[in-house]
């Protein structure tokens, strides 16, 4: 007679049935219900299975990706059961090479088979065990992101059938001392570290501890950050590695490396110290650095879903990449742990849609919106509109609104003549009408010097047009734009706040009208003037006050050397310092950046809000974030005021005198905002779901009661 194992949840996954089949093909146990969530998790998969065989079978691994998890169960015969959870017969898919004479599957042309293992498979398929940490600073970004980057690399690293592979990450309540205990708990072989941006401080507490124990695991840190403090990283930790590109291939090298299969100088895109595994002692300052990868064709930058569940338990949101790289060389980004762009096909993405939606599912509450956070969704080539639109199509019919970014050449070219912006005012409305809910567009600026400086390869004229365009089209939009840089002038500064200010860029929409004749209205100054917004272009900027970071590696920042502005490096912010050529501008920059600062945490927590939210209350919320904008274009109005009194040479004491006329009109404005800030989150609370609604009260407190100006070196990469 079989057992009857129930799992808790009543759904089954088409996934869920074939493993129950697995079961009861391996140890005769009939498990009548299959929990869904089980499935995203092979970890956890593994434990309930060993659990639920516990004295009917021996060893129990779980393999693969989510696409193709691999269930292996170790019959009492001393065989072995290897199902594939996808349903696809087991020669269908890529065994890597060291499988080779290790794996005898009886029937490859079944999804379910017996199998012969030795025992070097069942130990590849067991070590190394790896463990990816992502940091997070929640004071500085209250809600959290799905954390594409480790679990893109979990996907990379369980291709290969080699080794366990977890996850954790700080924004799902996990703490630091947390992080540090798991991996003394854990005792991985491999620890992977994802950092960004004003995260150094905990990088090198973790690391501290990894490499205090005994023996340390084999540690490779990645990351925006660690791409710039390469150097100062591997000077305070000889054993470290660094992986200097997208870390696919890079994972997938290092478990081959653990297990002997390649020297470490073979492994794709890392810096590190000294001589290889085995050969020797590490020396510091005896640098190496690996091949980097070519960009990833395809689909195989997707993750795996392990921590979607819990993002969404912490109100965060789902990201996803549907291409990689960009198509230009912005002067302000170091290009080279990026690299070209490549986009996948709707194809590559049906399964992970299908996937992802079924998580949304048990979440109903969340928005069903899906971030693509490329750098350039469209792309170029012949096929960029077919290809944007098929895309669209994929997500419109798996019934997710969608949100992205792109450069906004892809809307105006001044090259590009009427057919070619006829057929993209087209694309755009069709985008629209298949969910595209928002798209970021990075401007920049609208002063063509500047925009020279930034080599945006745009002109501020090409810019407004597009910025009419697609206000016409009605496409939502969100623009980045950089107010202050070390090289401008006092004149281009003000000519930024004008450009700001304008309201002939913001155009009502006007879904009736033909793309052609908004092609051509956009151009015509009366059609403009009747078909204004009312609204100034700040209101749709992203974030107000940006100023220019001196990245290190980046062409922006050689210019500032070559002026003779820069200053101290600071590797562990992944930045130079820098005086600006007009000390009038340096002097509002700081204080711009100190505004930015005290307002940020409010800011992102609405707008995170913004992104799981439809309807009313997104709208509601982003009227809030308005009130911001006002209040920063304000600010950016009386600081230049000030500073066109002080003089343009420097002058003893004159330094002292704007400072304090900046502070007291940061003050002043600041005291304004409260009340108008209160009075909006009162009435954006109204709308809220309890638990958004209890999230921005808490914030909205933290922020009324803060006194001071302080500086939380916080950055929101790529304005996601």
């Amino acid at each position: 007679m079989q057992e009857q194992r129930n799992i808790a949840d009543p759904t089954v996954h088409a996934a869920g049935q074939l493993l129950v089949e697995a079961v009861r093909h391996a140890a005769d146990l009939n498990m009548i219900r299959a929990d869904e969530a089980l499935l995203l998790d092979p970890q956890r998969l593994q434990q309930f299975l060993e659990t639920a065989t516990a004295g009917r079978v021996g060893r129990v691994r779980v393999a693969g990706t989510l696409d193709r998890r691999l269930v292996c169960i170790e019959r009492q015969d001393g065989q072995w059961t290897l199902a594939d959870l996808s349903g696809h017969p087991h020669r269908t898919r890529t065994w890597p090479g060291w499988a080779t004479g290790r794996i005898d599957v009886e029937d490859a042309d079944s999804w379910l088979s017996s199998a012969r293992l030795d025992d070097q498979a069942v130990y590849r398929l067991s070590r190394p065990v790896v463990l990816l940490a992502a940091l997070y600073h929640p004071e500085n970004f209250p809600l959290p992101r799905f954390p594409l980057g480790i679990s893109d690399v979990a996907r990379a690293a369980r291709t290969t059938l080699m080794g366990t592979v977890s996850m954790a990450d700080m924004q799902l309540g996990l703490t630091l001392p947390d992080l540090v205990q798991l991996v003394a708990q854990q005792q991985p072989d491999i620890l992977g570290v994802s950092a960004t941006f004003g995260q150094h401080d905990l990088m090198t507490e973790l690391l501290d501890a990894a490499y205090a124990m005994l023996p340390p695991p084999l540690v490779i840190a990645g990351g925006s950050l660690t791409a710039r403090n390469e150097s100062l990283l591997l000077d305070r930790y000889p054993a470290l590695l660094i992986a200097r590109g997208g870390g696919e291939l890079t994972v997938q090298d290092l478990l081959a490396h653990w297990h002997g299969d390649m020297p470490l100088h073979d492994v794709h895109g890392i810096g590190y110290n000294g001589a290889s595994r085995g050969e020797g002692t590490l020396t510091i300052g005896h640098r190496r650095r690996t091949p980097k990868p070519v960009s990833r064709e395809h689909g195989d930058f997707l993750p795996e879903l392990d921590l979607l569940p819990s993002t969404f338990e912490h109100h965060g949101v789902a990201q996803l990449e549907a291409s990689r790289g960009c198509t230009n060389f912005c002067s302000f980004c170091p290009r080279g742990h990026k690299g070209q762009w490549a986009g996948g096909t709707p194809d590559d993405f049906r399964w992970m849609l299908n996937e992802m939606g079924a998580v949304f599912d048990r979440y109903p509450e969340i928005s069903r919106t899906l971030y693509l956070v490329d750098e350039e969704f469209i792309g170029r080539g012949p096929d960029a509109v077919p290809r944007a639109l098929e895309m669209a199509d994929l997500l419109h019919g798996a019934r997710f609104q969608w949100e992205t970014s792109c450069r906004i050449d892809q809307v105006t070219h001044p090259d590009k003549g009427f057919a070619w912006h006829a057929e993209r005012a087209g694309m755009w409305r069709g985008l629209l009408e298949r969910g595209l809910r928002r798209c970021l567009f990075g401007v920049e600026s609208g002063v063509d010097s500047i925009l020279r400086r930034f080599n945006k390869e745009t002109v501020g004229e090409q810019n407004a047009l597009a910025i009419r365009t697609l206000s016409a089209l009605g496409v939502p939009t969100r623009y980045t734009y950089i107010a202050f840089d070390h090289l401008m002038t006092l004149q281009e500064l003000e000519a930024t706040y004008a450009y700001q200010g304008r309201t002939d860029l913001l155009l009502r929409p006007l879904p009736g009208v033909p793309v052609e004749e908004i092609v051509n209205g956009v151009r015509d100054p009366e059609w403009v003037q009747a078909h204004a917004a009312g609204r100034a272009f700040h209101t749709g900027i992203s974030y107000m006050l940006v100023s220019m970071e001196c990245l290190i590696g980046a062409a922006y920042t050689k210019q500032v050397q070559k002026a003779g502005l820069a200053g101290e490096v600071r590797p562990s912010m992944g930045r130079q310092d820098a005086r600006f050529a007009d000390w009038r501008i340096g002097v509002c920059s700081r204080w711009a950046q100190l505004w930015v600062d005290r307002n940020f945490a409010l800011d992102y927590t609405l707008k995170s809000l913004e992104k799981i939210l439809d309807g009313q209350p997104r709208h509601r919320v982003r009227g809030a974030r308005v009130v911001l904008k006002d209040a920063a274009y304000t600010v950016l109005g009386g600081m230049i005021a000030a500073a066109e009194q002080a003089p343009a040479d420097p002058v003893p004491g004159q330094d002292l005198v704007l400072e304090q006329r900046i502070r007291t009109l940061l003050d002043e404005e600041f005291g304004v905002l409260g009340d108008r800030m209160a009075k909006a989150v009162t009435d954006v609370a109204g709308v809220l779901p309890a638990d958004s609604a209890r999230v921005l009260a808490s914030e909205h407190l933290r922020w009324s009661q803060t006194r001071q100006w302080r500086s939380i070196n916080a950055s929101d990469p790529c304005g996601t």
